[in-house]
């Protein structure tokens, strides 16, 4: 019988990611060893590869992100009031 999904912390895929990073055991190795599928370790060390940027940045990119990403939550959420104003004035007549 299969084993159920299994989900790996931060701080595993990191150590995994380093140690294929590292190229000192190959990928089919490490995945044994850590039990893992070999294209979830190459996953892995792509992720780390393409955020490890941000480790070294002082978090301006991410911030400006989340930012925007709330400024769009919080433009939506006017349109939804305004538009519920619109249509509750409408209903109401003079």
């Amino acid at each position: 019988m299969s084993q159920g999904r299994r989900k790996h912390s931060p701080a595993f895929k990191a150590k995994v990611a380093l140690e294929a990073l590292k190229g000192q055991e190959m990928v089919a190795q490490l995945a044994a060893r850590y039990e893992v599928h070999s294209g979830q370790i190459q996953a892995w060390n792509k992720a780390l590869a393409v955020g490890a940027s941000g480790v070294f940045g002082n978090g301006k990119d991410q911030k400006s992100r989340n930012d925007a990403a709330l400024f769009a939550r919080l433009y939506q959420e006017i349109g939804l009031v305004r538009a519920g104003r619109i249509f509750l004035a409408e209903r109401s007549g003079p």
